[in-house]
């Protein structure tokens, strides 16, 4: 079955002032869309029909530069607005095993963010910032290139995204131009923590960590 674009799970204008409805309707619309055509046709009437996207990833060295670059875009945005929500609506708390987690390999949920800022804004060009679980259940901070991400078989590191950013222009440039700090720092006010938690959990299916 062909890849196609998932159903967004709020309104475009439900982000703002983060994110407003424009840059919403752009990015989901026009450059994810993209992506999901893209990728449909460079794998059409090939071993990759009918695979898992993470199956694909997890190989793409092998594959073409449009099955990579579009694989990742479908993949690295259907995660990001997954971990999405509006301002207020998903609280970090004690109760999530991602705080306790993020507790335990950062110390503080300000030094997480220290670092995973630092990953973002020092990402020259375009790219992603992850937020990691590696083979050992312990979180890490990376960064990417382009639609690349810790998915794939092309890096020096592997682990399972549970969080990332995208901080190619046209996810920000109508706010807030070239201020990219500006944008990382709002980005913590609408993270859906719950569905960060979700994802660190099934990164870890034996649930022992804690």
């Amino acid at each position: 079955m062909a890849f196609q674009l998932p159903e967004l799970p709020y309104d475009f204008a439900a982000l703002e002032p983060t994110i407003d409805a424009k840059t919403m309707e752009i990015h989901y619309g026009k450059h994810h869309a993209g992506y999901v055509a893209n990728l449909n046709n460079a794998i059409a009437g090939t071993a990759l029909e009918g695979k898992k996207i993470e199956d694909i990833l997890a190989s793409v060295s092998h594959h073409s530069a449009a099955v990579r670059n579009n694989g990742g875009g479908h993949y690295n945005h259907s995660l990001f607005w997954s971990i999405l929500a509006p301002a207020g609506t998903s609280n970090f708390n004690d109760k999530l095993n991602i705080y306790k987690a993020i507790m335990r390999d950062f110390g503080s949920l300000d030094e997480f963010k220290a670092q995973f800022k630092a990953a973002a804004t020092g990402q020259f060009g375009s790219g992603w910032a992850w937020l990691c679980v590696d083979k050992n259940d312990k979180l890490f901070i990376c960064s990417t290139s382009n639609q690349d991400n810790p998915l794939m078989d092309v890096n020096s590191f592997e682990g399972t995204p549970v969080l990332g950013i995208d901080v190619w222009e046209h996810a920000y440039y109508l706010n807030y131009q070239n201020r990219r700090p500006d944008y990382v720092d709002a980005f913590f006010n609408i993270i859906n923590w719950q569905e960060v938690s979700k994802r660190f959990n099934d990164a870890n299916p034996g649930g022992s960590m804690f």
